[in-house]
């Protein structure tokens, strides 16, 4: 037997065992010993984007229309592989651009997720790539499941000759089946690897290889049917006790119309950053991400009068840490949703923010909250 097929076997008959300093985490896989049991049943969510996208010509790698294709077609297009890795049926949940969605959009595609997981292993779900490392951390902060949920897409259409599609979903299905990132919340899938959702970013509108985690690196890859862990998100240390491992932000206890709407002011050398703030309270905007902006003390006296909530960030990052303007909005909004109290609202973006391995002995480093 050759050694790739030992490890898949060890992983089909065992609990999946990561060690991570002093934390281990185990979960039970939905194989038998002998791989003779049921496949894992994956559910695969599609909301549209390039991965779905019909081209002009093969080669118009560029030059489509994006959420054109079923996700049913795309899945049997890669039978018969596929069926010797999951049980998979597919949910329809829309057929746009990532850009054409909106929050209550997102709060849906939780809820959608969820459903699914009712009665799937795992939940991969499509997207288009221009707003994907939002969707996916989204997913990762709402999600209340600990069973796998992979996000993929692609750089280019479907139909093209040499198109990331067919790959990128195939090794989504792959990752969600082998069970590796249960209790890792959600994590993003592309080009053969796969990240953390507070991490990744999208840092090229071209390239296959876009989204990176920088500074903290991916979680791992798939090479064939071989899934490769070299890394866990923290929250992995809370996976045998769920009511820490969750988030507080169960999407079933609100309405969407409950919603807040938040927005991000981003600073640079001589904005002008006093009206759209101005402009944002009076529109009854809730909450303002600072990304390296500084606004008058007057300006933010009255907006706060208004009720707006204001949380700084540096442009590219919170400091310090590793979270982006945009995902800072995604978590102050939730915060927003969940909370009117302050004290709670900065527990939980100081929690959220900068998660980080701890242990009850020794917590995680206190962070300075932003301000």
């Amino acid at each position: 037997m050759h050694p790739s097929e030992t490890s898949m076997m060890f992983r089909k008959t065992c609990s999946a065992t990561w060690t991570l300093g002093s934390v281990v985490l185990a979960g039970l896989l939905p194989w038998d010993a002998a791989g003779q049991g049921p496949l894992p049943k994956v559910t695969v969510v599609a909301t549209g984007g390039t991965i779905a996208g019909q081209s002009e010509t093969r080669t118009s790698f560029q030059s489509y229309e994006a959420g054109q294709l079923l996700i049913s077609d795309m899945v049997a297009s890669l039978q018969p592989d596929i069926n010797k890795v999951a049980d998979v049926d597919t949910v329809q949940f829309g057929n746009r651009g990532s850009g054409g969605y909106e929050i209550a959009d997102y709060y849906d595609l939780t809820r959608a997720v969820e459903r699914a997981l009712t009665t799937a292993d795992a939940v991969v779900v499509t997207s288009g790539t221009t707003t994907m490392d939002e969707i996916v951390y989204w997913l990762d902060l709402t999600v209340q499941s600990r069973k796998p949920v992979v996000i993929t897409g692609a750089m280019r259409p479907w139909t093209v000759i040499g198109s990331d599609g067919p790959a990128n979903l195939f090794n989504a299905i792959v990752l969600a089946a082998s069970g590796d990132t249960r209790c890792f919340g959600t994590v993003l899938m592309m080009n053969d690897e796969f990240h953390a959702a507070k991490e990744v970013w999208k840092g090229n509108g071209m390239r296959l290889d876009t989204f990176v985690s920088r500074e903290m690196g991916i979680l791992g890859y798939i090479d064939e049917l071989e899934v490769h862990t070299y890394r866990a998100p923290p929250r992995v240390q809370h996976c045998d006790t769920p009511a820490r491992w969750r988030t507080p932000f169960n999407l079933a206890q609100i309405d969407k119309a409950d919603l807040p709407r938040t927005e991000v002011l981003i600073g640079y050398q001589g904005a002008g950053l006093a009206e759209p703030v101005a402009a944002w309270a009076e529109a009854g905007v809730d909450g303002i991400i600072l990304a390296g902006a500084r606004i008058p003390a007057e300006v933010r006296a009255a907006a706060e009068a208004k009720g707006v909530v204001f949380h700084r960030t540096q442009r590219f990052r919170t400091g310090g840490d590793n979270l982006y303007p945009q995902k800072a909005r995604l978590l102050l909004l939730l915060a927003l949703a969940f909370s009117e109290q302050p004290q709670q609202i900065a527990t939980w973006l100081k929690r959220y923010g900068a998660l980080e391995f701890g242990t009850p002995e020794k917590p995680a480093r206190e962070r300075r909250p932003n301000r």
